[in-house]
């Protein structure tokens, strides 16, 4: 039956931003389709809720209070998630993001600070995972989340867009290297619903104009994107590697976009 392929049963998975958003959506999907979960985030009592959650489909759940910024802690995620499960078959670099600014407001180290968190942390991150993936699965998954900022002009989002489109660039170049036995894609996601999107879509104005101007005439949904997640880490693509996918209701341009004062 095709749907087997979609099934995940009794793999690991990490999932890093688990608390909250999409990570946490991602996470609960992971196990629904039948994989333990490794929660990581910075938030202790928010990775504990997403694990409730994955408890709640029957599948286990570890929590490793996590930032992503510091190597120590990256390899503590790994040790913990290979001492709780004895493997690791997927991983879901979800943490990223960065504030909006105007480019000649963005400083040296908030630009190099974006460039951290949304390209160097995942791509070491991977670096550290796959050669255990190899040793105690024989082979895995690693999906990254980037955004539509990675290949749209938009004002305000250089540093972030820039971040964005060189996790893009990681993951083209080393699905080459780590082939076949390791597949890496990622998910360049469009305006979905969570907390970071959460003050602007209170107002119907531009709740409205993220509608009208997107294909699918709404904003996308943490479910959205955890579905894609699931089918990257399946064996339902198993032909599928080094590839950037777009979830994003359809758009070719962006649907919002934040005021910047001009020279």
């Amino acid at each position: 039956m095709i749907l087997d392929q979609f099934k995940l049963t009794d793999r690991v998975a990490i999932v890093t931003g688990a608390g909250k958003g999409i990570g946490a959506g991602t996470a609960v999907a992971l196990a629904e389709a039948g994989a333990d979960v490794v929660c990581a985030a910075r938030t202790e009592a928010d990775i504990e809720h997403t694990a409730e959650r994955v408890r709640a489909t029957g599948r286990r759940a570890l929590t490793v209070p996590t930032d992503v910024l510091v190597r120590d802690q990256l390899e503590h995620l790994v040790a913990a998630a290979v001492e709780e499960f004895g493997r690791i078959d997927i991983l879901v670099n979800n943490a990223g993001g960065w504030p909006p600014r105007p480019a000649l407001r963005t400083s040296a180290d908030g630009f190099e600070q974006a460039l951290r968190f949304n390209v160097v942390a995942p791509f070491l991150l991977t670096r550290l995972v796959v050669p255990v993936m190899v040793d105690t699965a024989g082979g895995g998954a690693v999906v990254n989340i980037s955004s539509r900022s990675a290949s749209m002009v938009q004002p305000a989002f250089t540093a972030y867009g820039a971040g964005k489109a060189g996790l893009n660039m990681v993951t083209r170049n080393m699905a080459v290297e780590i082939a076949p036995k390791i597949r890496i894609n990622a998910i360049e996601v469009g305006g979905v619903e969570t907390d970071a999107l959460a003050s602007v879509l209170t107002d119907d104005s531009i709740r409205r104009q993220l509608e009208e101007n997107t294909p699918m005439r709404r904003v996308g949904q943490v479910e959205d994107i955890a579905a894609g997640v699931v089918y990257l880490a399946s064996d339902a693509s198993s032909w599928v590697t080094g590839k950037v996918i777009e979830i994003d209701g359809g758009v070719e341009h962006p649907a919002f976009t934040i005021p910047v004062e001009p020279l």
